[in-house]
């Protein structure tokens, strides 16, 4: 009998290690498809998704601070935002809530400043990287819906076209204009309306391509813009 107990306590054992040996095995696996996390200087999160032959955060820059920790200051002021003529970030309309869940809104210089603002590893997209993105989903006239988060938690009705099949979960930040004011269309539901992202590319001697997604179309906006825009970064990995 004590042989027969020993038999099964002995088939017990062997049976629970392959068991946590076949979970062990399938939990790597599952992290092994699925992209790493990026922490910014400021301990901010992002996660990342490749596209194509890219890999992009998923969620707008939403740091205080450059990767080597100098502080980026956030002006609050209309005259003094259009007055810069270094870097610089905002809330949108002056709200840190709207940044949790936006990011932040940055001027041109922070973007080109040398103490770099996207963490080690990872860049301000070219306006040839943001359009190889949107080759790749199909061209400008209707990448924006593979790129937009679906539904209207965050974005306005209707939020036409949006699937993110892409995942890239394109976000509506909000912009500040050259004069300081933060667009508000819509009654003033202006960070839900369209999202402006930065290229690290200029356009002429004082202007620089940007990229922009609505909420009405399915479209991805290439236009130039001045230096004290105020628009939302993604950063690219390196």
């Amino acid at each position: 009998m004590k042989k027969i107990l020993r038999v099964w306590i002995c088939l017990i054992a062997v049976l629970g290690l392959m068991m946590a040996l076949s979970n062990s095995c399938k939990k790597d696996k599952e992290n092994s498809n699925n992209n790493p996390t990026v922490t910014d200087i400021d301990g901010n999160v992002y996660h990342t998704v490749t596209i194509g032959s890219q890999t992009w955060m998923v969620e707008n820059l939403n740091t205080s601070r450059y990767r080597d920790s100098t502080l980026i200051p956030n002006v609050t002021d209309n005259l003094a935002w259009i007055s810069l003529t270094t870097g610089a970030f905002c809330d949108y309309e002056n709200l840190p809530s709207n940044s949790k869940t936006y990011g932040k809104l940055y001027n041109w210089y922070a973007v080109t400043d040398s103490h770099n603002i996207c963490p080690i590893g990872w860049h301000i997209p070219s306006d040839a990287e943001w359009t190889t993105l949107t080759d790749f989903l199909g061209g400008e006239n209707t990448a924006g819906g593979k790129l937009k988060e679906a539904g209207t938690t965050h974005w306005q009705s209707p939020n036409y076209g949006a699937t993110n099949e892409s995942g890239f979960t394109a976000l509506p930040g909000g912009r500040r204009n050259s004069d300081g004011s933060f667009e508000n269309p819509l009654n003033k539901l202006g960070i839900r309306y369209d999202g402006a992202w930065w290229t690290s590319t200029l356009f002429g001697m004082h202007s620089i391509w940007y990229r922009s997604i609505g909420y009405s179309g399915i479209g991805v906006g290439r236009n130039d813009s001045m230096e004290t825009n105020g628009f939302s970064i993604r950063c690219i990995k390196d």
